[in-house]
C-alpha cells in the first residue's frame, strides 16, 4: 500500500494533524491577535509603524560606529553586511523572546475562553515576522541606494524567511510550553540569547573565526561546525549570500537547516499539545 492510497480517515486520525486542522478553522483569530499586537506595540507612540524602519537603522549606525571607528573592521560596505545579520537575528530574538511569555501573559484569556493555546504562540511570532519584513523594506532600500549587486537567486529569499520562521515558531513553542510551569525559563533565556548572539557572526564575519581547533587530540573544523550546531548561522550566512555577496547560497547547508527547522518545529508542536490542556490551571 503506498501512501497515496491511504484512505483520508486514516491521516485524520493522526493527533498533530487533527490539531493542525483544528488550528486551521482559527486562521482568522490568529491574524486579528497579530493585528493587536501590533496595534499594542506601538499604541501611543509618535512615529507608529515607522520604528520597525526606524529601529534597524539606529543599531545599524551604532554598531557601525562601533566596529568602524572604535573598533576597525575589514568588512567591506559594514553596514549593509552588518543588516544582513542583524535584521534575521532581532526577528529570532524577539520572536522567541515574545513567544516565551505568549501563554502566561495572556492568562484571562487561557482560562475563559476556548481555542487552541498555540495559537497565542504563533501570532506573536507573525507579529515579529511583519516587523522583520517591515524592516527588510529598510534593507532593500539601502542596496538599492548603494548600487549593490542583487544575486539572481534572490528568488530562494522568500523560502529563507519561511525556514526561519519554522524555526522560531518551534522554540517559541517549547519554551513558553516550558514558562507555564517553570517561570525561570524568561530569565534564563535572557542570559541564553545574549550568548547565542555572540556565538552567532552576527556583527562579526565568520572568516575573522579560527578555521580549526584543536581539542582533545582532534582537530575541529570551526566554520563548518559553527554552521552545522547553529541554524542562526547558517541562516544569516544565506541571507548575506542573496543580499550581500550577490551569489547563490549554500544549497547544501540550506536544505540540512530546513530539514531542522522542520523538526524543531514539529518537536515544539507535539511539545506545546501534549500539555497545552494544563495551562489552565496553572497561569
Amino acid at each position: 500500500m503506498t501512501v497515496r492510497s491511504l484512505p483520508r480517515s486514516f491521516w485524520m486520525r493522526i493527533p498533530l494533524l487533527v490539531h493542525a486542522r483544528e488550528l486551521l478553522r482559527y486562521r482568522n483569530l490568529i491574524v486579528n491577535l497579530v493585528l493587536r499586537d501590533l496595534k499594542v506595540r506601538y499604541k501611543n507612540s509618535i512615529f507608529g509603524f515607522l520604528w520597525s524602519l526606524l529601529n534597524p537603522l539606529g543599531m545599524m549606525l551604532v554598531f557601525t560606529i562601533v566596529f568602524t571607528v572604535l573598533l576597525p573592521s575589514q568588512v567591506e560596505r559594514y553596514p549593509i553586511f552588518l543588516l544582513c545579520g542583524l535584521l534575521p537575528w532581532n526577528f529570532f530574538s524577539s520572536g522567541v523572546m515574545v513567544g516565551i511569555n505568549s501563554i502566561t501573559g495572556n492568562a484571562n484569556l487561557v482560562k475563559k475562553v476556548y481555542f487552541p493555546r498555540e495559537v497565542l504562540t504563533i501570532s506573536s511570532v507573525l507579529a515579529n515576522l511583519v516587523n522583520f519584513l517591515l524592516g527588510l523594506v529598510v534593507l532593500f532600500g539601502v542596496l538599492l541606494v548603494s548600487r549593490a549587486v542583487f544575486s539572481p537567486w534572490l528568488w530562494l529569499l522568500p523560502l529563507i524567511i519561511l525556514i526561519q520562521t519554522c524555526f522560531v515558531l518551534g522554540v517559541a513553542l517549547v519554551l513558553s510550553t516550558l514558562n507555564v510551569f517553570y517561570r525561570d525559563t524568561i530569565m534564563i533565556m535572557d542570559v541564553v540569547m545574549l550568548a547565542w548572539f555572540f556565538l552567532t557572526p552576527v556583527v562579526y564575519p565568520v572568516a575573522s573565526l579560527p578555521t580549526n581547533y584543536q581539542l582533545w587530540g582532534m582537530t575541529i573544523d570551526v566554520h563548518r561546525w559553527m554552521y552545522i550546531l547553529n541554524p542562526m548561522a547558517s541562516l544569516i550566512a544565506a541571507y548575506r549570500d542573496l543580499l550581500y555577496w550577490g551569489y547563490r547560497t549554500d544549497l547544501d547547508f540550506l536544505t540540512r537547516t530546513a530539514v531542522t527547522a522542520v523538526a524543531v518545529l514539529a518537536f515544539g508542536y507535539w511539545f506545546f499539545v501534549r500539555f497545552r490542556d494544563r495551562f489552565g490551571e496553572r497561569v
